[in-house]
């Protein structure tokens, strides 16, 4: 099959592009390359640097199936410049998935976020609950999920709401709870800790990114999937990071009031089943810093580096 995937550069996109490479698949990435590039070369991929807001320059000839990943991602980058936000996570996903239709492509995967939920006060969230999402990032990714679903009929449109992502890839993350607070451990020997209270649903990226991979070789399973299996308190992971490390733990207040369990039994009914853990993910970055292969670097931190160098206007963004 011959897969488009947008923002396949990112931290989940690196991780799941070899995976498809090594099923055979021929594999289209299209990025900004905003935190730089690190795919390997392989023949069956072909990585063009672009701007996904200029759909005319995304090539869809013989594309199969898009999986689309593109985004401002996390909520502190969605709100630096809303109209960004709202320009890559929205507009262009409503122009990516009309290009499809037209070209007639037959799958589109668009992966949302579970924080679309907002503060919820239910036991567990299912896929039914109304959705209150509270920044500029999540209220975009509800408004990418109505426009993809919105061609239903055209094609098979399969919506992921990953829980938060944690564990290495070669475009890593420092500014997600659980990486980032391994991270602390290990270069501080303290782990700063935000309220605490807040519970999170967490997804291992092996998980999300062979989950891509279950739905593109299941298509009868259509429609909008929750994908977390561990919820969690800061607090817990926290806690889990100093069982490894024996870091202090120190707890200031926290502004961010989100806080969510979700319910993946839809997606358990399909058949998937995870096979990683929040534990496999801290064990795995430790392993990944002490061996030399994992630095704490300013292009691992979102926020940072888009204020650094995307904003600043050392790289352009329009």
């Amino acid at each position: 099959m011959r897969i488009l995937a947008t923002g396949g550069g990112g931290y989940k996109g690196s991780v799941l592009v070899p995976k498809l490479l090594a099923k055979d698949h021929d594999v289209v990435v299209f990025d900004i390359q905003w935190f730089g590039n690190f795919l390997p070369e392989h023949p069956g991929l072909t990585v063009a640097q672009g701007d996904i807001r200029n759909i005319d320059a995304v090539d869809l000839t013989g594309i199969q199936a898009i999986i689309h990943l593109s985004s401002v991602a996390n909520d502190p980058c969605g709100d630096l410049n809303p109209q960004l936000t709202w320009e890559i996570s929205c507009l262009a996903t409503m122009q990516l998935a009309d290009r499809a239709k037209r070209m007639g492509i037959g799958r589109f995967i668009y992966a949302s976020s579970g924080s679309v939920y907002g503060v919820a006060d239910e036991p567990e969230v299912t896929e039914d609950l109304e959705l209150f999402p509270l920044s500029e990032y999540n209220k975009t990714k509800m408004c990418g999920e109505r426009i993809v679903l919105s061609y239903k009929d055209h094609m098979t449109v399969q919506i992921v709401r990953p829980a938060t992502v944690c564990g290495f890839s070669p475009r890593m993350r420092l500014d997600v709870s659980v990486n980032m607070l391994t991270m602390q451990a290990l270069t501080n020997g303290r782990i700063t800790v935000y309220g605490g209270e807040q519970t999170r649903p967490n997804i291992h990226i092996q998980d999300i990114t062979d989950l891509c991979i279950f739905l593109l070789e299941h298509p009868e399973h259509t429609g909008v999937f929750n994908a977390g299996f561990e919820n969690l308190s800061i607090m817990q992971i926290a806690r889990m990071v100093a069982d490894h490390l024996g870091a202090e733990i120190v707890v200031t207040p926290s502004n961010d009031p989100r806080s969510y369990r979700v319910n993946s039994h839809r997606l358990l009914a399909t058949g998937f089943r995870p096979k990683y853990t929040v534990d496999d993910a801290i064990g795995e970055i430790i392993g990944m810093y002490r061996q030399g292969a994992l630095k704490n670097e300013d292009r691992f931190h979102n926020l940072k580096w888009m204020q650094q160098s995307v904003l600043s206007g050392r790289r352009r963004i329009s």
